[in-house]
């Protein structure tokens, strides 16, 4: 059915509702002509007389009955489908599916699970961790999580933790057998334990002190793709690793863990929230980042 169609018989509904031409076109905010001219029209194309007119009222014909009988429910439904789906516009209702590599969800999402879930109790969260950098667009995803230099520059960025540090760990029974490294590229003679990110595969540690730059592929006895198995195997002494800042202040407090390589490990931004366009964003979307910003 053709747009045209479907508002020339919610024009025809409204008539009957309200007996009247003029008080069709004052609800419908037009002229009394244009709601006369548009049933005129419907009628031609029908070839069928709709609707009775005298100068006091205005009913439908059998032809006209029949038509509502079937016209009524139909542009209910149509109606209530409209307002449900706008009301997604204002309320912030529905799902919102995020993507996130793991290295964000303790830090960035499971802090405030709680507040939004109690904020937003219509919202539902559907989220997905992936290390693989994959296309939130193609993937079906309204927002993605991601350190900054990972984010396209066609993407909407809005920020949601401080920046991050690295710190290159390890344990005070490493050290006892191997010396700890002075720059970068010592660690091409140690053990270093790789992490796994995802399909982008493993990787290189990155270094900044000053003006330089360098990045070093580690090699050692242990690939892994989950933070928490770099962190006690960092501990039990299996080699090298490299961890955020944040994750390894408690283990350095308590001396399970010996930081080195300190002045080439500068902050950077951390995590942003990302989606593709400001345009016609959904409520529920937009409460999601409130939570989440900084």
């Amino acid at each position: 059915m053709a747009q045209d169609d479907l508002n020339v018989l919610s024009v025809l509904l409204t008539v009957t509702e309200e007996r009247s031409f003029t008080g069709a076109a004052k609800r419908l905010g037009v002229s009394p002509s244009a709601v006369s001219h548009a049933i005129r029209g419907l009628e031609e194309r029908l070839g069928v007389r709709l609707l009775s007119r005298t100068t006091r009222s205005v009913a439908p014909t059998e032809a006209g009955e029949q038509l509502l009988v079937r016209l009524r429910p139909a542009l209910n439904e149509v109606r209530a489908g409209l307002d449900q789906i706008t009301s997604f516009r204002d309320k912030p209702a529905g799902r919102v599916r995020l993507l996130l590599p793991r290295l964000a969800v303790s830090s960035v999402l499971a802090p405030k699970l709680g507040q939004f879930a109690r904020s937003y109790p219509e919202i539902l969260l559907d989220v997905t961790t992936d290390d693989s950098r994959m296309d939130i667009v193609a993937g079906g995803f309204d927002a993605g999580i991601h350190f900054g230099e990972y984010i396209e520059k066609d993407m909407i960025a809005v920020r949601v933790s401080p920046d991050h540090r690295p710190a290159i760990v390890g344990s005070p029974t490493y050290f006892n057998s191997h010396p700890r490294p002075k720059s970068p590229l010592d660690l091409i003679k140690h053990r270093c334990i790789n992490f796994r990110h995802g399909s982008a595969g493993l990787y290189r540690w990155e270094f900044e002190k000053g003006k330089k730059s360098m990045s070093v592929a580690v090699n050692g006895p242990l690939i892994v793709d989950d933070v928490a198995l770099v962190i006690a195997a960092a501990i039990d002494g299996v080699g090298l690793a490299f961890l955020g800042e944040d994750l390894a202040t408690p283990h350095l407090a308590s001396g399970a863990l010996i930081r080195v390589l300190e002045p080439w490990c500068p902050p950077f931004p951390g995590f942003f929230l990302y989606y593709p366009s400001r345009r016609q964003q959904p409520a529920a979307l937009s409460a999601l980042i409130k939570i989440l910003r900084l």
